[in-house]
């Protein structure tokens, strides 16, 4: 029987005790806790934070458990002992703290430091395990390219002026398409030169008798206008989702106009929705004057109602994805307002357009998309719910420009901190670019999290020992290498997803649990092979060399083909799929290393000084 190297028994040794140092820090269950972070993602925490938690805790009327308090640099972490008392103390804390902070559910690790210190930290848990919610949302594209639309009005309107091409009107037809209509039918012909190389994304067609011209955006400048949407919607529900404080968020891709959000370790619905779902952004005019043609302003309302309404011009100075930051403050009278700070672009832009218009005033536009649920009557009578999205445009602020506004400026005008606070956000995660409504919604609490959890450990430890015990019967001593081998694999597995950061999801519990049927197989091909070695006569040693050298190319042809169908799976699956794929495929590469070279090291070990060996346990 060959010898097996010192430098691979050092190699297993190595592994495996790295293997069971990183593993050791899933031990350790996290405490339930709530964490608190000032709403200025640029703003420190700080001693008067903690001391405000304190104080509302001390204080409080309600009989609130034992708990554990701690300052960090981000924010403040209040340890509890269950997730009952969790859910209180959010609640208490949110409704007392103010608008000034975000106050989030999560789980506070226990990791000792010395495991901290080199990096080891336990697997995080996805929804299903953690507790929180799932949104399905779907973009609505269709408003996507008529805002594209819109803004080549704004953008056509000028450059026909500079063109010296004069019109009667130009407007958006049914959403399809825009109309042209010509003052005089002689600039017919310069005005579709000039459209075809300005406007190459349109399909130009004419009515000469009418002088009427209508472009339509081509099906492929529709389709790169959706996908851009979407993928502008992703971005800025991701920026909101760090806004909200929420760790190992999920936001993705989902179908053609859908995009999935997980938020794991949130129970407060309401607030995500209000975050995530609201679209909302600012647009600065200039005010209409008297002189101002009827066709080129348009009359909006206050914010606040009293005020009644104002005129503002159509054109767009700036919108809201020109905005760089923006903060929540309070001004020299202790009212709520935003700073704001632009883009080089965004600046110029207001620079040049307020130096020449000194004295006017400046009005400040929020535009907010809402949905709203309608219900009609079908053939039957019955009652239908339809959503139905709409736009509201009303004025923050109309202030008079008192010199030329450059990349810094503030915005008052709102009513409250909570108001300031939520535009300042929606402003820096940016706006989206295009409405979306909730298509689905789930809620998945921590209890029943915690059930999952339970359930799965159980089949996984079922699965186990049931394995465990026929390896034990069927091949004996063999068994016991295998037997050990296979607890090796469970705990390589779960070190190299803590070290990978990798998310564990209830179909990750279920590709662990087929990674202990799968782990056995090669020891099985393996052990069978010795088997007919000796039938054939060979002597136990020889035939322990011969099982392991003549099984590995099956071995490995076998785990090569089910790890490219787990890569597959993890490529092309989402959400729950690369879960599975992600554990599968780790286990497949762990059970190689001990069903291999940690079984045949083992058997090395037990029966390579035993020369005149005549009989096998196996």
């Amino acid at each position: 029987m060959r010898r097996y190297g010192i430098w691979k028994y050092t190699l297993i040794i190595f592994v495996l005790l790295m293997g069971l140092i990183y593993a050791l820090p899933n031990l350790y269950a996290p405490d339930p806790s709530v964490q608190v972070s000032y709403n200025n993602s640029s703003q420190e925490t700080d001693s008067s934070l903690l001391r405000r938690i304190e104080v509302l805790l001390n204080d409080s009327k309600e009989k609130l458990p034992t708990y554990q308090i701690e300052q960090n640099q981000d924010f403040v972490l209040v340890r509890l002992s269950s997730n009952e008392e969790q859910l209180n103390i959010k609640r208490l804390l949110s409704s007392e703290l103010g608008n000034d902070v975000v106050v989030a559910l999560n789980l506070a690790q226990t990791t000792p430091r010395w495991l901290a210190d080199i990096g080891a930290s336990p697997m995080k848990l996805g929804l299903d395990l953690r507790g929180g919610v799932h949104f399905l949302m779907e973009v609505d594209t269709n408003a996507a390219v008529n805002n594209r639309q819109n803004g080549v009005i704004q953008d056509l309107k000028r450059q026909l002026r500079e063109e010296n091409i004069r019109y009667n009107s130009i407007y958006v037809e049914n959403d399809q398409s825009i109309s042209l209509k010509l003052a005089n039918t002689k600039d017919l012909t310069s005005s579709i030169d000039f459209l075809e190389d300005s406007y190459p994304q349109f399909l130009i067609s004419e009515n000469s008798e009418d002088s009427l011209l209508s472009l339509k955006l081509l099906d492929e400048e529709i389709k790169k206008i959706e996908s851009d949407a979407i993928d502008q919607n992703l971005t800025t529900l991701r920026n909101r989702v760090n806004e909200l404080g929420v760790s190992e968020p999920i936001v993705q891709r989902q179908g053609k106009k859908r995009i999935v959000v997980q938020l794991p370790g949130i129970q407060d619905t309401v607030e995500a929705k209000k975050i995530l779902g609201k679209t909302a952004t600012l647009e600065f005019h200039l005010e209409a004057q008297f002189d101002t043609p009827r066709t080129r302003k348009t009359s909006y309302p206050y914010k606040n109602k009293a005020l009644g309404k104002a005129e503002l011009q159509d054109q767009i100075i700036i919108g809201g994805d020109q905005v760089a930051t923006a903060q929540a403050s309070f001004d020299e009278n202790g009212l709520p307002q935003v700073n704001i700070t632009l883009d080089g672009q965004g600046g110029a832009r207001m620079h040049r357009s307020t130096r020449g218009n000194i004295g006017k005033r400046l009005g400040v536009l929020f535009v907010e998309q809402k949905t709203r649920t309608l219900y009609q009557e079908d053939e039957e009578g019955k009652k239908i719910p339809t959503q139905e999205t709409y736009e509201v445009k009303e004025i923050i602020s109309l202030a008079t420009i008192r010199a030329a506004l450059g990349t810094q400026f503030r915005i008052t005008g709102l009513d409250n901190p909570r108001e300031s606070s939520e535009l300042a956000l929606l402003l820096r995660a940016g706006a989206l670019a295009a409405p979306m409504r909730f298509v689905e919604e789930r809620t998945v609490g921590p209890s029943l999290g915690k059930e999952n959890i339970q359930l799965g450990l159980l089949s996984m430890q079922v699965g186990m020992l049931l394995v465990l015990a026929f390896m034990l019967f069927y091949y004996r001593v063999f068994g016991i290498a295998a037997s050990l081998a296979l607890t090796s694999n469970i705990v390589l597995l779960v070190a190299i997803m803590s070290v990978l950061t990798a998310t564990l999801t209830l179909p990750g519990i279920a590709g662990i649990v087929l990674t202990v049927g799968m782990a056995v197989d090669a020891n099985v091909l393996i052990f069978s092979r010795i088997r007919e070695e000796l039938k054939k006569g060979r002597k136990p040693l020889d035939a322990i060399d011969n099982g392991y050298d003549r099984a590995f190319l099956t071995i490995m042809d076998a785990n090569l083909t089910t790890l490219l169908v787990a890569l597959v799976l993890y490529a092309l699956g989402t959400g729950p799929i690369k879960g599975f794929s992600i554990t599968l495929s780790i286990g497949i590469l762990t059970s190689m290393f001990t069903a291999i070279m940690g079984t045949r090291a083992l058997i090395t070990l037990i029966y390579s000084g035993k020369r005149r060996l005549q009989k096998l346990s196996i």
